[in-house]
């Protein structure tokens, strides 16, 4: 073997030679661009980052006094320190601060309409009045009632609040209402409606034939009077479409009404309208064909969707696919002119953008519909276990934390609120059993953008006119 070359430094009078100083980020400082990237929770980082970076100036000034006594050496030494420190600095300054924004903000965008925390006042000759069953849901009456003081702060409504007077009067007492309602009511903004014994969640839709005093009836009573233009219940689901049908009647043309509900896809600026979710079982092909007529011009009147591409749930993109229903439904749906039939729409494309309205019984709607809701909890629980546990996860589990709550929000029934029932005289939203007052704020909204579009003079053009062309065109 060659011998070693000496090495200058190991002679006893050699010069002292200052090892390079490497600029790059260290892997810490990479890992911690990445977390901010992914959270914009982390802003706050940037100030710490700030702050341990003057202390490292001051640290590297400190230490190039102290080595004035060493040489020029230490003093280059400390020098070179103090360039890395403001490079660090740097680094912290036009590196981390644009990367603030969170590219899951989106995430947060609800479904329908403006944001909910609007700054600008409301002007009160705006506002339209909905009809509220206050006694529908599984927690009627008092958080329908808080929902609806929400809606009226946020929302460019007035709300006739029809509920017994009893119930109502406890439960305002039991949730420290009395004041907020008091301020509501001598504003013009809710006026509350006595009525009789109501309907419960367990008894037959038939029931509102008996109980002609029940709060379902009185409120659909106020729209069909025109006191109301819409009608918010989160009551028996069968009970309201009977009422409903009975109350307000079904629009010419349409042989049974659709449960019509929005479905999140990829992109969080569209949503999907299902329809039937729940009030046919049991459908006929002609059934179908009427709900893509639905689905069409309230995608394109509410939704604003210019041209809704229409799809028939199947287990296969093929025409021959699929039960007797939906061999009979396809040359329905690709006959008509009216609409953009894009084909069959397999239980994986529900959810991909590709299509605007999709048309199902409503026994497979329903089952979609409970599918999703129970995704986001889910999803979370999931996650929740598979991350890891140890310390460097629990620090990347806290950074992700308010990204997967996002998501969560994304997909929660609450935050949609309610179904469209498509079909009869009237816009009517059918809220869930266990709505609260978010979940009333958000069908509020939905039932608000569903009446101030004009659907309903489209709808009626529909049935007024054979050829369809009016109500398509």
């Amino acid at each position: 073997m060659p011998p070693k070359e000496p090495d200058p430094t190991d002679q006893p009078n050699a010069p002292y030679r200052a090892k390079p100083v490497r600029t790059k980020p260290s892997r810490a400082i990479r890992r911690l661009v990445i977390w901010y990237r992914r959270n914009a929770a982390v802003t706050t980082l940037v100030d710490t980052a700030s702050a341990l970076v003057d202390t490292a100036n001051a640290t590297a000034s400190m230490a190039g006094s102290m080595a004035g006594a060493a040489g020029n050496a230490a003093g280059s030494m400390a020098g070179a320190a103090s360039s890395v420190a403001g490079a660090a600095s740097s680094v912290a300054g036009s590196v981390l601060q644009p990367l603030v924004f969170d590219p899951l903000r989106r995430l947060q965008q609800g479904s329908g309409g403006g944001d909910p925390s609007r700054d600008e006042p409301i002007d009160d000759r705006q506002r339209l009045w909905v009809a509220v069953d206050g006694m529908g849901g599984d927690h009627a009456p008092g958080p329908i009632l808080e929902g609806c003081l929400r809606a009226v702060k946020l929302l460019p409504l007035r709300i006739r609040f029809v509920a017994e007077s009893d119930p109502l009067q406890a439960a305002v007492s039991a949730m420290g209402l009395r004041e907020e309602l008091n301020e509501a009511v001598a504003r013009g903004l809710i006026h509350l409606v006595t009525s009789g014994p109501s309907v419960g969640m367990n008894e037959e839709a038939t029931v509102v034939r008996r109980k002609r005093d029940a709060s379902i009836n009185l409120a659909m009573d106020l729209v069909k009077r025109g006191e109301a233009t819409a009608i918010y219940s989160a009551g028996n689901s069968g009970a309201v479409m009977a009422a409903a049908i009975f109350r307000l009647g079904r629009l010419k043309g349409i042989d049974r009404p659709a449960i019509g509900a929005l479905f999140p896809t990829k992109d969080p600026e569209q949503q999907v309208l299902v329809l039937d979710v729940g009030a046919n079982m049991d459908c006929k092909p002609e059934w179908l064909h009427q709900f893509a007529l639905l689905g069409n011009i309230y995608s394109r009147d509410v939704l604003q969707v210019r041209q809704p591409r229409i799809g028939l749930v199947n287990i296969g993109e093929e025409e021959c696919k699929g039960n007797e229903l939906c061999l009979k439904t396809y040359p329905l749906l690709a006959a008509d002119g009216r609409f953009v039939f894009a084909g069959n729409c397999e239980g994986r494309d529900i959810l991909s953008g590709d299509f605007d309205v999709v048309v199902c019984d409503g026994f497979s709607g329903n089952v979609l519909l409970k599918f999703l809701e129970s995704v986001g909890g889910v999803l979370l629980d999931v996650l929740r276990a598979e991350l890891p546990r140890a310390r460097r996860g629990k620090v990347g589990s806290a950074f992700l934390r308010s990204n997967l709550v996002r998501i969560k929000k994304r997909l929660d029934h609450a935050e949609h609120g309610g179904a469209l029932l498509l079909g009869v005289d009237g816009v009517c939203v059918i809220g869930h059993g266990s709505s609260k007052a978010l979940s009333v704020v958000s069908a509020l909204r939905l039932a608000h953008s569903a009446a101030s579009h004009g659907v309903m003079d489209d709808l009626h053009a529909l049935g007024g006119n054979s050829s369809g062309a009016a109500a398509c065109g």
